[in-house]
């Protein structure tokens, strides 16, 4: 048992708290808290930008970058314009999140000062491309406007 001491006009009275509503207590703090962990676990997927290859079928580009912005027809050659957020792999998130999770646990709720500023710096990289495609509708060229890196 835990006990808390509270004066009330001059007389101690004592006030018994089991440990499993203590255990309750923190355990609510971490959950309530949980802004990082959760962050961490929402952040946006990694996109396979190998599928901007030359050669690479149009299908195959919508399918892993979604629609685009923008779809310009000029000379029977088809262009696209296709802006995300390149995220990160799903093992890279879960092992943030639970990273965060143990850092909440043993600093009592007080990590999430620092994760939770963390997670919102860190929530990806914004990418631009310009991808332009042959008759076929095959990748034949491809112009990074926006982003670095992968």
């Amino acid at each position: 048992m835990f006990y808390l001491s509270a004066r009330k006009r001059g007389n101690i009275k004592s006030i018994r708290v089991s440990n499993a509503i203590l255990g309750a207590i923190v355990l609510s703090m971490v959950v309530l808290d949980g802004c990082s962990v959760f962050m961490a676990a929402k952040q946006p997927d990694k996109k396979d930008i190998g599928v901007l290859a030359i050669g690479s079928p149009r299908n195959a580009v919508l399918s892993e970058l979604g629609s685009p912005v923008s779809t310009q027809v000029k000379g029977g050659k088809r262009t696209d314009v296709f802006s995300f957020v390149q995220g990160y792999s799903k093992s890279a998130k879960t092992g943030r999140a639970l990273f965060h999770g143990a850092a909440d646990i043993f600093t009592v709720g007080l990590w999430e000062v620092v994760g939770t500023p963390t997670e919102a710096i860190f929530d990806g990289n914004k990418m631009a491309f310009e991808v332009g495609y042959d008759s076929e509708d095959k990748v034949e060229n491809v112009v990074r406007l926006k982003g670095k890196g992968e």
